[in-house]
């Protein structure tokens, strides 16, 4: 039965993000960005009428785990914008990505967004293949933008959709 478990392939649910996941989130931003936001940062975006998010929970886990995945978007006079997004290095390629940014276009839609934008570091093969999957288009650059560990700068891609 262990051995089942242990290769049981995960499940999980999409679930509008609340105040009390902030502190779960900044835990994976801190995993994923080499500059990450803080726990009152997430609150205090989540605590504006014009940003919303998501998280994913698995279901079928027999302890609690770690979050897996979040999205943070803003919608403001019919454009909406991805804040941030991130998925736990070992649940990547799940789909999960792709299940919190359908989450999120579907929110902006029901508050009136025709578009979407968001900002990629250009060196994120992953993520640029995941959006150019939905529909995301280049419509920009901002050289420089990214700090890498390193030091160094990298491009970030400015990224639309329209929604409608």
């Amino acid at each position: 039965m262990l051995e089942a478990y242990l290769t049981l392939k995960p499940e999980f649910e999409i679930v509008a993000m609340e105040r009390e996941d902030c502190r779960d989130v900044a835990v994976l931003h801190g995993e994923r960005f080499a500059r990450p936001w803080g726990d009152g940062e997430f609150h205090s975006l989540l605590s504006q009428e014009t940003v919303f998010g998501f998280v994913a929970r698995q279901t079928n886990a027999i302890l609690k785990k770690p979050l897996p995945g979040f999205i943070l978007a803003r919608h403001v006079a019919g454009e909406a914008e991805i804040l941030t997004v991130a998925v736990q290095a070992k649940v990547a390629r799940c789909g999960l990505g792709w299940r919190l940014m359908q989450a999120a276009m579907r929110e902006a839609r029901a508050r009136g967004g025709e578009s979407m934008f968001l900002e990629v570091d250009n060196g994120n093969t992953a993520a640029l293949g995941l959006y150019r999957k939905l529909g995301f288009e280049k419509v920009g650059e901002r050289q420089g933008y990214y700090k890498q560990e390193n030091g160094a700068l990298s491009t970030a891609l400015v990224m639309k959709r329209v929604l409608r």
